[in-house]
C-alpha cells in the first residue's frame, strides 16, 4: 500500500517536473540566444557552429533551471493533492504529510546530488570549450565584433568604426576610423585610413591591422612641458602603409587551447578550485606587502631626507600668488597642478589594483562555493514548494507559478545584491555565495511547520476575521435602514 502510494507520489511529481524542465530550459536558452546571436549570424559561421556553441553556454543554464523547476513542481503537485482532496484522504487514512512529503525529499536528494556532480564536471568542461570557440572566433573571424557604420568598444582601449566590411572572412575593409580612448590628461590619438585588411598575427594575443593610405592625428598631452605642447598643438603624419597591432586578450578572456592553458578558474571543479584560491590569498598577500613597503620606504626616505638636510639659507615665507608676475604664476600653478594629478593617479592606480585582486579572488570563492550551494538550493527550493502546495491547495499554472516566480526572483535579487556587495569587498565571499540559501533555509523550514500544523495561513476569512473588530469600530451600522 505505501509503496503504491510512494510510486503514485512520484508519478504525480514527474509530469509536472518534465514539462516545466523543459519550457524553462528553452526560455534561458532563448535569452543567451537573443544575446549571443547577433554578433555571429551573417558572419561566416554556419548553423552547426552556432549551435554547438549555444549548447556550450547552456550548460551552466541547468544551475538555475533545476532548483526553480523543483520549486514549482512541488507547488503543483502538492496544489492538486489539496485541491483533490487527495490530501486529505492521505491523512484521514493515517499517513503524515511528513511521510507523503519522504519520497519526493529522497528524489529532490537525488537530483540534488546530480546537480552538484553536474557542475562540477559537466559545466567546467563546457566552459572551456565555449570560451575555446569564443576564442577560435575572435583569432579567425575578428570582423564577428564588428558592425559596419557603427562605432564598436570591442577593442580594449580603442573605438573603431568601419564603413564597409568584406571578404569572404570579413577581413577587407573600407572607411577605417580608430580613435584611442583616452583622459583628458593623456595622449590624444586618431587614425583616419581609406581601406584596411585584418592578417594572423604571430601572437594570437593580438590582433594585426594593416592599413592603407590614410593619417595619423596626434596630440601629446603626457610628459611635454605646456609651453612646449603650445607651440605643436596638433600633429598629422601621412601614411601609406600603417601596421597595428591590438592586444584582445581581454576579448578571448585568456581561453586558448586546452592543452595551452588552463589557469581559468572557470575550467576547474571544487578541488582544483581550492589550490587556485590558495595562490590567489598568496598573490595578493605578497602584493600587498609590497605596496605597504613602497609607501613606508616613500615616507621614511622623505622624513630622513628632512632630518639630515640642514637648509643653507634662512627659511622664509612663499611668496603671496598676487606679487607674482602672470607668467610666473601660470607657472606655479601648472607645476602645482601637474603635481596634484600625479598624486591622484597614483593613489587611482593602487585603488584599482587593490580593487582588482579582491574582485578575482571574490569570484574564485563564490564560483567554488555556488557548484555545493546551488545543489543545496534544490532541498530548500522542495521545502518551500510542497509547503505552500499543500497549504494553498490549488493546482495547475495560475497562483502556483505566480507564487514560484515571487520566491524564485526572492532567491535572484539576493544572489546579485550578495554578489556585488562581495566583489565591491565589502562582504565576505564566502558568506555572499551561501547568502540566500541562509536567509531561505528558515523560510522554508517555517513554511514547513505550518503545513504540518495544517496552519490557515493564505486563508483570507482568517485575515478579515482578525481585522473585523477594528473595521465594524469604525463603520456605520447600516442594519435595518429601511425602517427608520
Amino acid at each position: 500500500m505505501i509503496k503504491k502510494l510512494d510510486g503514485y507520489v512520484i508519478k504525480t511529481f514527474f509530469g509536472p517536473f518534465m514539462f516545466i524542465f523543459s519550457v524553462l530550459f528553452f526560455i534561458f536558452v532563448v535569452n543567451i540566444i537573443w544575446i549571443r546571436l547577433a554578433q555571429f549570424t551573417g558572419k561566416g559561421l554556419s548553423y552547426w557552429e552556432i549551435l554547438r556553441l549555444l549548447s556550450y553556454l547552456s550548460a551552466i543554464v541547468v544551475q538555475l533551471v533545476l532548483p526553480l523547476t523543483i520549486l514549482l513542481s512541488a507547488i503543483m503537485t502538492f496544489g492538486d493533492f489539496g485541491e483533490r482532496y487527495e490530501l486529505a484522504a492521505m491523512k484521514a487514512a493515517g499517513i503524515s504529510l511528513t511521510r507523503i512529503m519522504l519520497p519526493l525529499f529522497f528524489t529532490t536528494l537525488l537530483f540534488s546530488t546530480f546537480l552538484f556532480f553536474f557542475s562540477n564536471n559537466v559545466v567546467p568542461d563546457f566552459q572551456r570549450k565555449a570560451k575555446n570557440m569564443l576564442y577560435n572566433i575572435a583569432a579567425t573571424k575578428p570582423a564577428l565584433n564588428f558592425t559596419p557604420g557603427q562605432f564598436i568598444q570591442q577593442i580594449p582601449g580603442y573605438s573603431v568604426k568601419f564603413d564597409k566590411i568584406s571578404g569572404e572572412n570579413g577581413e577587407n575593409l573600407t572607411g577605417v576610423f580608430i580613435r584611442k580612448m583616452a583622459t583628458s590628461f593623456e595622449d590624444q590619438q586618431s587614425i583616419v585610413a581609406e581601406k584596411g585588411k585584418f592578417v594572423p598575427a604571430d601572437n594570437p594575443n593580438y590582433l594585426k591591422l594593416v592599413l592603407f593610405d590614410g593619417h595619423i592625428y596626434e596630440d601629446q598631452l603626457n610628459g611635454v612641458d605646456y609651453n612646449q605642447r603650445m607651440k605643436q598643438p596638433d600633429q598629422a603624419i601621412k601614411f601609406d602603409t600603417l601596421v597595428s597591432h591590438f592586444n584582445i586578450s581581454e576579448i578571448i578572456d585568456k581561453a586558448l587551447e586546452a592543452e595551452k592553458i588552463t589557469d581559468d578558474y572557470s575550467f576547474q571543479n571544487i578541488v582544483q578550485l581550492n589550490n587556485t584560491i590558495k595562490e590567489a590569498k598568496k598573490s595578493n598577500e605578497g602584493t600587498l606587502n609590497n605596496l605597504t613597503y613602497e609607501l613606508v620606504s616613500q615616507t621614511n626616505s622623505y622624513v630622513n631626507y628632512i632630518d639630515k638636510t640642514k637648509p643653507k639659507v634662512k627659511i622664509s615665507a612663499p611668496a603671496q600668488i598676487d606679487t607674482v608676475k602672470l607668467k610666473k604664476k601660470q607657472e606655479m600653478l601648472y607645476s602645482a597642478y601637474n603635481k596634484i594629478e600625479s598624486v591622484k593617479e597614483s593613489t587611482k592606480a593602487k585603488d584599482s589594483q587593490l580593487k582588482d585582486m579582491h574582485g578575482y579572488f571574490a569570484r574564485v570563492v563564490m564560483h567554488q562555493q555556488r557548484i555545493a550551494s546551488f545543489s543545496i538550493t534544490c532541498i530548500i527550493f522542495f521545502l518551500i514548494g510542497s509547503s505552500l502546495g499543500s497549504i494553498i491547495r490549488k493546482g495547475g499554472l495560475g497562483l502556483p507559478v505566480v507564487i514560484a516566480i515571487a520566491v524564485f526572483i526572492l532567491f535572484y535579487v539576493l544572489n546579485l545584491s550578495a554578489e556585488n556587495i562581495a566583489w565591491a569587498g565589502n562582504m565576505d565571499p564566502y558568506l555572499a555565495a551561501w547568502l540566500p540559501n541562509l536567509i531561505l533555509l528558515p523560510f522554508g523550514i517555517w513554511l514547513t511547520y505550518k503545513a504540518l500544523t495544517d496552519s490557515q495561513l493564505f486563508d483570507v476569512e482568517k485575515y478579515k476575521s482578525f481585522f473585523k473588530p477594528i473595521v465594524n469600530r469604525f463603520s456605520k451600522n447600516k442594519e435595518h435602514t429601511r425602517y427608520r
